[in-house]
């Protein structure tokens, strides 16, 4: 009779570089690119904290990185998975950096309170501050030294990583990327700043716009290239040193930082994208700040860092962004698109919809069935009443249900029954882009404003009951039972193999 244990051990032989492989992509996972998205605050009518983090959660919206270190927000992200990045005001950098007893009860007060049940990754020390407020260089590394020290002594220097973001312009002679460098008068904080980065594995924090670059080199940057469309080889951007192949801006400036790095000996550190983005709305001098190149920007971003695609330099490692910015903030100061960078409003209305399906769960504001075309609170009745006349007879938008003694009569006012006939011109249209505007009489919501038996036409109770029902049974087995039928991850399948494997190496010697 054969050995039992000897069948065992043979089995557990074959299966283990399975488990091992298992156990790397379970670690690589934690490594995995994500978008987050920056928070301004300087917006009329600002969702209060609470309201502000069920609104991300709504959204997907897992990392967000905020301009300072709000308590209230702080508090309201506790117990939820989304993580943060806190910063330090430029202002505060003087009182920082000169002492080491300030550092530490900032990280008392900002960090230490709140970890771990609110998930601060990062702490960002300024804001460009290297171009900003150049007189405040000096006092850049010792801010950073003592805010680290602060975290050592807190037993989180582990988990929290300190940095600084950085313009694109402290990069100089920028395309090819090979070429890069960085600003020499700038070289000895950003050397310090590397080995700083290096020796704690924090990342090199950078804002990366291709839109200013497109605005300061047209007619040799093209806008699609700007944009990530798609480009046939010759339209595509050769590095003539290495012979690299470029099909968007934002690879190229994220690769000139590696070979800016590089030009400094370091090669270990990782590039993260702090703030990127495209302006909805800009004056005159600004003809490319358009709802269309936001969205296609934006969209295509999302996509290009969820597809895990690197840059033509580092394939092997895509990094992370955050979108500038959530909501637009209109008490931004002049040009016009200062306060055009935002996905929502202050309201949280998305400025358009993201087309994002098929990239991950990022930003639930693309699923189709969530937006509603109703008329703008405060519209004047004059500018109401045109545009429900224009929306129920050209715009051949479906008006039978707002007649009298029908469900959508009541409340038998103007604003009523323009959201609805609105509505029913947006979803006939299928969602077109400027298919809900009505000359600034319509806004976007993903708010339901069906109410009672008014059901508007793009609210999911028009679904009918076969429908109601499957939807019921696929929520009701969410995450209680998963068949092995359906579609699995590689790690699923692993999982699945690897117990399999044990299942038949026990049955076989319990038979032998």
């Amino acid at each position: 009779m054969e050995n039992p244990k000897l069948i065992i051990l043979f089995c557990l032989l074959i299966l283990l570089p399975s488990s091992l492989s298992t156990v790397i992509k379970v670690k690589q996972g934690k490594d995995e690119p994500y978008v987050g998205v920056n928070i301004g605050t300087d917006v009329s009518n600002l969702l209060s904290p609470a309201e502000l983090v069920s609104f991300l959660q709504l959204e997907k919206i897992t990392h967000v990185r905020l301009y300072d270190a709000d308590d209230k927000i702080l508090k309201a992200l506790a117990k939820t998975k989304i993580r943060v990045i806190i910063t330090v005001p430029n202002n505060q950098l003087l009182a920082i950096g000169s002492s080491n007893a300030t550092a530490a009860n900032w990280i008392g007060r900002n960090v230490a309170a709140y970890y771990p049940e609110t998930l601060i990754t990062a702490v960002a020390v300024g804001d460009e501050v290297l171009t900003t407020i150049p007189s405040s260089a000096p006092l850049l590394m010792p801010a950073i030294e003592s805010l680290y020290s602060a975290l050592v002594a807190a037993n989180l220097h582990t988990q929290i990583k300190i940095s600084t973001p950085s313009s694109f312009s402290i990069v100089l002679d920028s395309f090819p990327p090979s070429q890069a460098f960085f600003n020499q008068t700038l070289s000895p904080v950003v050397s310090q700043l590397l080995q700083f980065l290096s020796r704690t594995q924090s990342p090199l924090m950078m804002n990366l716009y291709p839109y200013y670059v497109f605005m300061q080199n047209k007619g040799v940057v093209p806008l699609d290239n700007s944009l990530f469309k798609p480009l046939t080889p010759s339209k595509e951007m050769v590095d003539s040193n290495t012979l690299l192949h470029y099909t968007n801006v934002l690879d190229a400036m994220i690769d000139s930082v590696y070979f800016s790095m590089k030009n400094l000996n370091v090669t270990d550190v990782v590039v993260l994208v702090t703030e990127t983005g495209w302006p909805s709305k800009g004056e005159s001098k600004e003809p490319y700040a358009t709802i269309d190149n936001s969205n296609t920007y934006n969209s295509n971003l999302i996509k290009h860092i969820l597809d895990r695609s690197g840059t033509p330099l580092h394939p092997e490692f895509t990094s992370s962004v955050y979108i500038y910015e959530l909501f637009n903030e209109d008490f931004r100061s002049p040009p016009i698109s200062e306060a055009h960078w935002g996905l929502f409003y202050g309201n949280s209305t998305p400025v358009y919809l993201l087309h994002v399906s098929g990239s991950g769960t990022f930003l639930a504001n693309d699923t189709t069935n969530q937006t509603y075309c109703i008329a703008t609170e405060g519209t004047d009745t004059k500018t109401l009443q045109s545009a429900l006349d224009w929306a129920c007879g050209p715009g051949r938008a479906n008006c039978a249900e707002i007649q009298a003694g029908e469900n959508c009569y009541q409340p038998n006012n103007m604003y009523n029954h323009a959201s609805y006939a609105f509505d029913s011109y947006y979803q006939k249209e299928k969602k077109a882009p400027g298919s809900c505007d009505f000359k600034g009489a319509a806004t976007i919501t993903t708010a339901d404003p069906s109410h009672g038996n008014c059901i508007f036409p793009g609210s999911k109770k028009v679904s009918n009951k076969t429908r109601q029902v499957v939807n019921s049974i696929q929520a009701s087995g969410a995450g209680s039972v998963r068949f092995f039928g359906t579609r699995m991850s590689s790690f699923d399948e692993d999982l699945h193999m690897i117990f399999l494997g044990v299942v038949f190496c026990w049955f076989y010697s319990f038979l032998s």
